[in-house]
């Protein structure tokens, strides 16, 4: 029987650049919602308009529009930009706070731990492996490693620091044979994509039996999304494409067949940058247009003398209150392959 839990951590992280997504799709081009108008996830058809928000990360005004399942809280972006415009959607100051996040060698540490908790060897996938940070924390001589990356030349990256066999491409096109995979993770990726349930399908066609999938992603039903609805930081509109919530996650690995072991959530309530979401509205509307979030530079040393004193005191504070209001912003999740 599957091992459900759900669970909050205490821990807060402040704001940091956008998680490890990636310029660009990792699966083909395709609607978001099934025919019909019908969820994803649990197939029904009773949808609402969930808000409405502009891309606050680069600072543009074009608005979008989120809508939700009723039945089991799924939330997705209506009419995504196609995957020949997304591109413009990242850029070069995305793609370095991506690639500046995930040279944090703490930020795998956890994750290597959580793998290793069901097998210490055999082959591993990582979906979206950028430059190869998680990778590189496992040890190459009791692991088979491979990942998909959109970019040739990251890709080329990962293979040089980890020794990888890196597909290029998207994750539908990837030629990886029925049962190969002891271990597939995919962090922070799953949000981005067009497909995120035939992806699915595809992980759990490629494990073996027995073989785990594990996964990080947020978590549209927490306190941060409740609190600070369309400034929320992990929204990131239009790059994330679908916004899970435990059951909506739930819901979809249910239907594709695969066994829950556990889904948690950890406290990442990104004050710091939900909060100037907030600040840079109320200037706008003002008149006063500040530098966005995207190309804001390193603050002043008082600024961040302040900032850290926040971080300590108020912060800790704040956390508390936030598990009051609802679930950790970032879901962790692990499936198994019966």
């Amino acid at each position: 029987m599957p091992v459900r839990k759900t669970e909050r951590s205490s821990s807060v992280s402040v704001a940091t650049p956008p998680e490890e997504g990636f310029p660009g799709d990792l699966d083909s081009a395709a609607p978001i919602a099934a025919p019909g108008g019908r969820c994803i996830a649990c197939e029904e058809s009773d949808i609402e308009e969930y808000l409405q928000a502009p891309d606050r990360y680069h600072g543009r005004s074009e608005v979008y529009r989120l809508i939700r399942c009723r039945s089991c809280s799924l939330v997705w972006l209506e009419d995504p930009p196609p995957p020949p415009e997304m591109g413009r959607h990242y850029g070069p100051d995305y793609d370095r706070a991506v690639a500046l996040a995930g040279r944090d060698p703490r930020r795998w540490t956890r994750r290597c731990e959580v793998v290793q908790g069901f097998t210490s060897n055999g082959t591993i996938l990582d979906l979206g492996c950028s430059d190869g940070g998680f990778l590189a924390g496992l040890e190459k001589t009791k692991w088979k490693m491979y990942g998909v990356e959109m970019s040739p030349e990251v890709a080329k990256a990962a293979e040089r620091r980890t020794g990888a066999e890196v597909f290029v491409g998207d994750v539908l096109d990837a030629p990886f044979a029925p049962g190969t995979f002891d271990v597939i993770t995919c962090f922070h990726v799953f949000e981005h994509l067009y497909q995120p349930r035939a992806v699915l399908a595809k992980v759990r066609d490629w494990l073996k039996p027995g073989g785990v999938f594990f996964t990080m992603m947020p978590n549209i039903d927490s306190a941060g999304a409740h609190i600070f609805r369309s400034y929320w930081y992990g929204l990131e509109l239009p790059r994330h494409l679908y916004h899970f919530s435990p059951r909506s996650l739930r819901a979809l690995a249910q239907s594709i067949g695969l066994q829950e072991l556990s889904i948690a959530t950890d406290r990442e309530v990104f004050i710091e940058a939900s909060a100037r979401y907030i600040v840079d509205d109320l200037l706008r509307k003002m008149g006063i247009v500040r530098v966005p979030l995207a190309k804001a530079p390193e603050p002043r040393l008082p600024v961040r003398i302040v900032r850290k004193a926040a971080r300590l005191t108020l912060f800790p504070a704040l956390s508390v209150l936030a598990g009051m209001a609802g679930d950790g912003e970032s879901i962790h999740a692990i499936f198994r392959k019966s």
